[in-house]
């Protein structure tokens, strides 16, 4: 006897809610969007840029990335901060296989970076808003940072296993630092303040994990003791027992290594702003474009470097620019001198940067420049071509707060 039969079953019917879709995979932006080119630059003193010692490649920071120029490739790599700080501050390792940087905003870190596989080794946190300047030991053993003026703390690091080795305060703000040529102290300078630290007890250090006090000694700075000084370098080859010092009224002092003030000289500027060393040369950026160069080992004048462009020029005809005393030019604020090429790099602060070519000292010329916005730019656009265009394919247009609109 056949059993009853079992009615019809309608299909089942599934409704997904919107939330339980399946996503599409994220994919890392620095996969989606490739930097080729950084048109700018955010250095604000003698901290913000270096160069490789072995290639033509120097370094300075653009907001949150550090930008690699290869001049004589006319080429750019790039470091990215995907923390989002803005970069205050740079330093190579004396091998040129790593770069650290310092930041600014809310507990910054210090970063060292493999300069060829772009890629971040270690992060060091040990500021709470913001560090100033950041330097490489010659011997490759330690970083030294320095807080901005809310900070006021000096840290050595043994940057390979990410330890604080020694630790200590400032008094007052720092603006600069410089290693001896031997690693066995390094000099930082500010407000009323030129400071020996010697990193004696940072290397008998052998306990792991604990930090020491670092020490320090204050140079003799006699009628000099009321100045700002802006910026230190430490002398190197025939000169490594001095160090270089500029005062932003336009002085250059020397202490030796029992941090006396043993000679000064006046740069007739009305203000300075950033020095830099070699064996032969003594390099000092000015107010009004000025950049004199001085013998270190007697500071005696040898040449001042061409000025730049003059402010309110129109930057598309500044190679063919005159030059007259009444116009104003911009601030050296920043300088660098790569002694293996015979080159000095000079930031300016209208953003402009020049690249000048020394190795006739008595005929010096431009190997490079780049004139940026000095300004806050407003709006950016792609020239759209077609048949017949005016500008090169794929020109980019900004307007700024300077009053230009530049095609790139």
């Amino acid at each position: 006897m056949d059993g009853p039969s079992s009615p019809h079953k309608p299909a089942r019917i599934i409704v997904r809610s919107p939330k339980l879709k399946r996503r599409a995979r994220s994919v890392n932006i620095a996969d989606r969007v490739t930097l080729e080119n950084v048109f700018g630059i955010t250095v604000r003193n003698n901290c913000g840029v270096a160069s490789h010692p072995d290639t033509h490649t120097i370094a300075y920071p653009a907001g949150c990335v550090v930008v690699l120029y290869d001049w004589k490739r006319n080429k750019q790599s790039h470091i990215t901060n995907y923390s989002k700080k803005t970069i205050t501050c740079l330093s190579f390792s004396s091998d040129g296989a790593h770069i650290a940087t310092g930041e600014s905003g809310h507990l910054p870190a210090v970063r060292i970076w493999d300069v060829e596989e772009k890629s971040q080794v270690i992060e060091l946190l040990g500021h709470k808003f913001g560090i100033s300047c950041v330097a490489f030991s010659p011997t490759l053993n330690y970083v030294v940072s320095v807080g901005v003026h809310h900070d006021m703390v000096v840290n050595v690091w043994n940057w390979r296993n990410g330890s604080k080795v020694a630790s200590n305060k400032v008094a007052s703000k720092v603006k600069a630092i410089s290693f001896d040529e031997f690693g066995g102290y390094f000099v930082t300078v500010g407000t009323r303040h030129v400071r020996f630290w010697y990193l004696e007890r940072a290397k008998k250090n052998k306990i792991k994990g604990e930090t020491v006090p670092i020490l320090g000694r204050a140079a003799i700075l006699g009628e000099q003791r009321n100045n700002l000084f802006v910026d230190v370098a430490c002398g190197r080859g025939s000169n490594a027992n001095s160090t270089f010092v500029i005062t932003n009224t336009a002085m250059v002092c020397e202490f030796n290594t029992k941090r006396l003030l043993v000679k000064w000289v006046e740069l007739r500027a009305s203000s300075g702003y950033c020095i830099d060393v070699g064996e032969c040369y003594l390099f000092c950026g000015c107010s009004n474009g000025v950049v004199r160069v001085f013998s270190p080992s007697t500071l005696i004048y040898v040449t001042s470097l061409p000025r730049p462009h003059h402010l309110g020029v129109n930057v598309a005809l500044s190679q063919h620019a005159k030059h007259h005393e009444q116009v104003t030019y911009p601030d050296c604020i920043a300088i660098h001198y790569d002694e293996r090429n015979d080159k000095v790099l000079c930031v300016y602060n209208d953003h402009s940067v020049y690249l000048w070519d020394i190795k006739d000292i008595k005929k010096i010329g431009k190997v490079w420049s780049a004139l940026y916005h000095s300004r806050a730019v407003w709006g950016i656009d792609n020239y759209t071509h077609d048949d017949n265009p005016v500008v090169p394919p794929g020109t980019m247009i900004t307007c700024s707060d300077d009053n230009t609109i530049r095609f790139w």
